[in-house]
């Protein structure tokens, strides 16, 4: 598996491509007008309690309040978490008014502002520091006990008599104690500011920020697997080399600063794969296809076999069809940074072990999802359901807005609907008022439609309401839209 980097930077956005075996895999884009809120830590103000959802909304200076459950606060006692289901206890820990320090751990999304956590954690490269625990995890991605117990001893030496818990991240796996100990270090020293600025901070504004997007992924892949990392910005790349100097030093010789004319996401086609990521439909290679459809309780995926007819006969033909789909399915996640609810349709097979393999299929392919994933078993109704972490918006919600035509629906009133509907308002309008003649103003579509295939019903409503009828196009009308005026 070779992974590159691209590293699109202009004054308005910054956009990173990830690139698996020449196919882009993830796309992140942060703009400079909206930059993501996760790891911000902020001095926020309660601005509500809610006892019934054992919940409290904070202000933290965003334009809606970020949502705080009680399950997210930190207590001087974890043993108390077990209470939080208690009905007084959110009212205990919280109270209207009062300053609290909480961070973004998912970012706001569509209607729903920002959630919150007390549980306190800076990231590092090989370390996530807890200032209010005390204990030190390791990833469950590193599954040699022996690996596992040396990093643990690492950071218990480099820790010494002082005060905070730590966990191991996956890139900590083969790492130096010296690395190691120099991450903490550092993580020691961020605090040590971060506390000093908590007094500063007035209430409502941020006390630290979480790194600019290109120093973050930097910050959270695995330099062992990355083989080039280009960056079209000579500002960001300086940027770049000192931060790799300092804390990932096995990149320092992959860095390539790209001064090309030609884009450099025209390299492996990145902006048609991210055109292609907003459409319904995603072909497969063998003729089949999937369609998506991402609405606000879940996203839906329906596999069809499309245009692919097998060789040798149906089952056979479905379940070749449902391992694509099963693979195409995963890079689609990633690509479109889908979370939540997902449920998949796979076709409907017979053979139990095709199931199975379908399964596992699908199972290995989300293991390079750096997102956490649940993937249960095929359902009584065919359905495979799923959940994948959503900590930030969708590429949907990042690049596009609701339809002004449709209002989100995903479909418009046909030209027939709507001319029933200017022959009804015309019946009501003519009931009403006393007018010498009516004017409709509607679309081209509409008019078009009314003097051609409905000429004939037109020409019956004049004479039942003995009143002329004209027309007037109004091109900046949607299908939707119409007049009626009395003259």
């Amino acid at each position: 598996m070779t992974v590159e980097l691209l590293v699109n930077v202009t004054p308005q956005e910054t956009r990173v491509a990830v690139v698996e075996n020449g196919m882009l895999q993830e796309v992140f884009i942060e703009r400079a007008r909206r930059r993501g809120l996760v790891g911000n830590i902020y001095k926020g103000v309660v601005s509500r309690v809610l006892p019934g959802m054992q919940a409290a909304f904070v202000d933290i200076g965003l334009e809606r309040a970020a949502f705080l459950h009680a399950s997210d606060i930190a207590t001087a006692d974890d043993g108390e978490k077990a209470e939080h289901n208690s009905e007084e206890n959110i009212t205990r820990l919280l109270r209207e008014g009062q300053e609290v320090l909480v961070q973004v751990i998912k970012d706001p999304l569509g209607t729903k502002g920002a959630r919150l956590t007390t549980h306190i954690t800076i990231p590092s490269r090989y370390l996530v520091f807890m200032p209010e625990a005390d204990n030190v995890g390791v990833s469950q991605r590193i599954e040699d006990e022996a690996e596992r117990q040396r990093l643990r001893e690492a950071v218990l030496t480099a820790r010494g008599e002082r005060n905070g818990g730590f966990i191991l991240r996956t890139a900590a796996e083969g790492a130096a104690a010296e690395a190691i100990a120099s991450d903490l270090e550092f993580l020691m020293r961020l605090w040590a500011s971060i506390q000093e600025g908590i007094g500063k901070a007035a209430p409502r504004t941020v006390v630290h920020e979480d790194l600019p997007l290109v120093l973050r992924v930097l910050r959270d892949i695995s330099g062992a697997e990355v083989e080039k990392l280009r960056i079209d910005s000579r500002e960001t790349f300086q940027r770049v080399e000192a931060f790799v100097e300092q804390f990932t030093p096995a990149l320092k010789d992959k860095l390539e600063y790209y001064p090309g004319e030609r884009p450099i996401f025209d390299l492996y086609g990145v902006d048609d794969e991210i055109q292609k990521a907003l459409e319904r439909k995603v072909q497969l290679k063998s003729g089949g296809h999937l369609v998506i459809d991402q609405t606000e309780a879940m996203t839906t995926i329906d596999v069809n076999t499309g245009a692919y007819v097998g060789h040798r006969n149906l089952e056979e033909t479905i379940f070749k069809t449902n391992l694509e789909a099963a693979q195409a399915i995963v890079r689609q996640l990633r690509l479109r940074n889908l979370g939540g609810i997902i449920i998949v349709d796979f076709i409907d097979m017979q053979n139990e072990d095709h199931k199975r393999q379908v399964i596992r299929a699908l199972e290995k392919h989300i293991e390079r999802d750096h997102a956490n994933c649940h993937i249960s078993e095929i359902s009584s109704l065919g359905l495979v359901q799923m959940t994948r972490k959503r900590t930030r918006e969708s590429l949907e919600h990042v690049l596009c807005e609701t339809c002004p035509t449709c209002g989100g629906r995903a479909s418009v009133k046909s030209a027939e609907t709507v001319c029933y509907e200017i022959f009804r308002e015309i019946l009501r309008e003519a009931r009403q008022f006393d007018a010498e003649q009516l004017l409709v103003l509607a679309s081209q579509e509409v008019v078009d439609l009314l003097l051609d295939e409905e000429s004939t019903s037109l020409a019956e409503l004049e004479a039942f309401i003995d009143k002329p009828i004209k027309f007037q196009v109004e091109a900046l009308y949607t299908q939707e839209q119409f007049d009626v005026v009395l003259l």
